[in-house]
């Protein structure tokens, strides 16, 4: 039975060393594994820190170009202002271009970390020239369109005064024209007044001293009884034969008065206030009617048209303003009058 059980004991396997190496091996697995971890943390941890700063370093940069950007947008308004007054920037900007100027100029030997700065400053320099430069031309070009303006100006300054002399001298020919033109005027009126007064001087040899022909003023005047009947317009035979001597006497007052005066034997027809019945519907066309018998003979015997006209008053032009028969005889009547056209 003892050497049963020692042979049992002999075939059977120990596990326990082999477990132990196994464990063993799994520990320092998992210790290297930690090592590892914790190796690939730290450097995790220090690129994270790296960035973070980096982080912090940009996000300064960025406020530093915030910074930098508002400055421009002011120097951007302070440019637009000072193009807006001409003069005035073109004065602003040759201070300032001379200040960057010494800037530029005392910063040229700091060295290498001034360079940059000297860059900038030196771009800026650029750009206040070429500010400078653009505000002078507008200079420019408003001093040539001032001129431009102030020679329209003389030019109308000068066909203004021209205009002045000449307008001085017009008035001054109308002003002598107008003199001769009144002398001449003048003239003529003495002239036909002269022929006036010859003509009706012949008129009252022809006609001789009668009661119903009369000279009143410039007018020789005639009864109406003496050509027509009472509401009528046609000729009687007696008033004819006043007429060829009328006409006779125009005819030969026709040949001395000059051609240039424009003379007209003017006949016009008067009637009364009474209200007319018959033939004719108003004094108006009794009136006219008369004068037109009249000057129509007065064609007829030669007496140039031209130089003839009639015209009817009615009753609206009375010699004598009375209700009684011999003014309305009075008023009835046929006036000629010499004058002009």
């Amino acid at each position: 039975m003892a050497l049963a059980r020692g042979r049992r004991q002999e075939t059977g396997f120990n596990y326990w060393p082999g477990f132990v190496d196994a464990l063993s091996t799994l520990i320092l697995g998992i210790v290297f594994l930690l090592s590892v971890f914790l190796v690939v943390q730290f450097f995790l941890s220090q690129e994270v820190t790296g960035k973070d700063k980096a982080l912090q370093e940009l996000n300064a940069r960025i406020a530093q170009l915030n910074d930098l950007l508002s400055l421009e947008k002011l120097g951007k308004l302070d440019i637009e202002e000072q193009l807006s007054q001409v003069r005035a920037g073109l004065s602003a900007a040759q201070s300032e271009r001379d200040r960057v100027k010494g800037l530029y100029d005392g910063l040229a030997g700091a060295g290498s970390d001034a360079a940059g700065r000297a860059g900038e400053l030196g771009k800026a320099l650029e750009s206040e020239k070429q500010l400078s430069a653009r505000a002078l031309a507008q200079v420019e070009v408003l001093n040539q369109q001032i001129s431009a303006l102030r020679r329209q100006l003389a030019a109308l300054e000068e066909a203004l005064e021209a205009t002045e002399r000449r307008d001085k001298e017009s008035q001054g020919r109308i002003a002598d024209l107008g003199q001769r033109l009144n002398l001449a005027l003048a003239q003529r009126v003495q002239e036909l007044s002269r022929y006036r007064s010859e003509f009706f001087g012949r008129l009252r040899a022809i006609l001789g001293d009668r009661p119903d022909i009369r000279i009143v003023g410039d007018r020789f005047v005639f009864q109406s009884e003496v050509f027509f009947d009472t509401g009528q317009a046609l000729l009687l035979p007696e008033g004819r034969a006043e007429l060829d001597k009328l006409a006779a006497a125009l005819t030969e007052l026709d040949k001395k008065i000059p051609s240039e005066i424009p003379w007209v034997l003017r006949v016009d027809g008067h009637t009364d206030r009474r209200p007319i019945t018959g033939v004719f519907k108003s004094n108006w066309e009794l009136s006219s009617a008369r004068a037109i018998s009249v000057v129509q003979y007065l064609v007829s015997l030669g007496v140039p048209a031209q130089r003839l006209v009639a015209a009817g008053f009615a009753e609206f032009q009375p010699l004598d303003t009375a209700n009684t028969d011999e003014a309305y005889r009075r008023n009835r009547r046929i006036e000629l009058k010499l004058t002009e056209r």
